[in-house]
């Protein structure tokens, strides 16, 4: 049996791999993690699906302990702003459309809905909070949505079956430093110091990392979460890295850290704005915004970029300092190579549009438990862990090419460019399709990769590809029990608002408390 897993690298994708794997494990592995203190991490603020539940659950934490201790707040989906033309915005909400007679609402909103109206305002309750500012939860803590389960136990993303109706920001180091100290209290040996050279045996196999002050750390897996680096993965293994910039040109970002002025002003949603060579992420921590500019260096330059940021969302606040990143666009060609496992930044990164970051790592964190190996490393084990990684990561890919060719926005030469791009030969397929009628569960990317029908159907709709008219059957069918399911919503939607606390009123009782 393997006795003993090395992780490199720390940050998220190291601490949340090590807790993992001893909440998974427990004494029966021993896990080691080794983390530089001169690398610097990206340390913006983060944005999660809500399938991030599963992964505090599966470690027994409860958000009322962790979420005060990383300036966390609550995320109930995406305000994407000006990618169709400037001052329009839509929803993607963490919410599944309501069926009626067999065919969801987006469908019935197309044969019966106010067109003069946003489908995400009609079709969704999420949008009506969100626009209020609303918290997802009571002040006793009791969720607003009746019927779901608070708790997932020790469950994957991939067994969700219910649509959990929230998410969470925080700041990334806040959230690696607080599983730092869940993962050592729970025997994960902590080595800060530097690695000088990797030992292989003649087959080419990892068996040790040599540190500069700690002298060899030997091991049976070795898990590389050092970064873009790849320092395992690509550097020692020379596995080969497949980049998306054909399809994804952004390879560039900046980030400011920007107090806001009325801490109280908290959105419970990320926006992505639409800018002149990409897109804005704003992130509403606790106290303070994160903003960031995700962008290609093709079409600007990194002075520009952030003199358009600062413009943007810190006029005059020349003292915040930006922290500039390079972005690599893609993925390993396989994130498992011999005793060697990628998880985060050093398998795959795909921008942050959709929040996958944390989404790709915990993936990861979960398949390697579900594939863990004993010393005989059984290649088919192996190679069904990259398929499953690979299959998520190229999924993301073509709903992520989607937001740009589906934007009716072509305004600048960027924004020209990403339409004019090489399609995936599945999404070209898809489009096709959304031309005459919404997606559904059978015509969407067939593999797991994090996103539903649900979410297909709300960005082609949103971003304004929308078919001329319902499907002919929608339109044979008497729609009175449609009609009544809209003026339902919006009913629930405006008790909602009326019962629930902002975002900031339950947080700031949370924190107090």
């Amino acid at each position: 049996m393997i006795r003993s897993v090395v992780i490199v690298g720390g940050g998220t994708a190291g601490w949340m791999t090590a807790s993992y794997l001893k909440a998974a494990f427990a004494d029966r592995v021993d896990v080691t993690l080794i983390e530089s203190a001169r690398v610097g991490r990206i340390g913006v603020g983060e944005a999660t699906f809500s399938t991030v539940r599963h992964f505090f659950d599966y470690l027994g934490l409860d958000e009322r302990e962790w979420l005060p201790k990383c300036a966390g707040s609550y995320k109930l989906g995406i305000r994407f702003e000006n990618w169709r033309k400037p001052g329009e915005h839509f929803y993607h909400p963490f919410e599944r459309l309501r069926t009626v007679d067999g065919f969801n609402l987006a469908e019935w909103w197309l044969a019966v809905g106010d067109r003069s109206q946003p489908f995400d305002r009609q079709c969704f309750i999420t949008t009506a909070l969100c626009d209020a500012q609303r918290a997802p939860r009571m002040l006793d803590g009791s969720l607003f949505a009746s019927g779901l389960d608070d708790s997932f136990g020790k469950s994957t993303m991939e067994q969700q079956r219910a649509q959990f109706p929230y998410a969470y920001h925080f700041d990334a180091d806040g959230v690696a430093a607080f599983l730092a100290e869940y993962g050592i209290a729970r025997g994960v040996r902590h080595v800060v110091d530097n690695v000088s050279g990797v030992g292989q045996d003649e087959r080419g196999w990892i068996t040790r990392v040599h540190t500069e002050e700690h002298g060899s750390v030997e091991g049976d897996l070795f898990v590389d979460c050092t970064g873009f680096r790849g320092l395992l993965i690509n550097q020692t293994l020379g596995e080969r890295f497949e980049s998306f910039e054909d399809v994804l040109p952004n390879n560039r970002a900046v980030a400011l850290r920007v107090p806001r002025d009325d801490a109280t002003d908290m959105n419970p949603y990320t926006t992505a704005t639409a800018m002149t060579a990409g897109w804005m992420w704003t992130i509403p921590l606790f106290r303070r915004n994160g903003n960031g500019y995700v962008y290609s260096d093709a079409f600007q330059t990194p002075e520009e970029a952030e003199r358009e940021l600062r413009a943007a969302v810190a006029p005059g606040r020349d003292d915040l300092e930006a922290n500039h990143i390079r972005i690599r666009v893609g993925r390993n060609e396989r994130s498992w190579v011999r005793n060697c496992v990628a998880i985060g930044l050093s398998s795959a990164f795909v921008e942050p549009l959709e929040s996958t970051g944390i989404f790709f790592i915990q993936h990861g964190i979960e398949q390697l438990v579900k594939h863990f190996p004993d010393r005989d490393f059984d290649e088919r084990l192996i190679d069904d862990y990259n398929r499953r990684v690979a299959h998520a990561v190229d999924g993301v890919k073509e709903f992520l090419v989607l937001h740009y060719r589906a934007a009716e926005r072509a305004d600048t030469p960027y924004w020209k460019d990403v339409k004019s791009r090489p399609l995936p030969e599945g999404l070209r397929y898809r489009l096709e399709l959304s031309e005459s009628h919404l997606l559904d569960e059978e015509t969407v990317y067939p593999y797991y990769h994090g996103f539903e029908s649900y979410s297909w159907i709300t960005m082609n709709l949103g971003l304004g590809r929308i078919p001329p008219t319902a499907r002919p059957a929608v339109r044979q069918l008497d729609p009175t029990n449609a009609l009544a399911e809209f003026a339902r919503s919006r009913t629930e939607a405006d008790k909602m608002v009326a019962a629930l606390p902002s975002c900031y009123e339950y947080l700031a009782a949370l924190n107090e408390r």
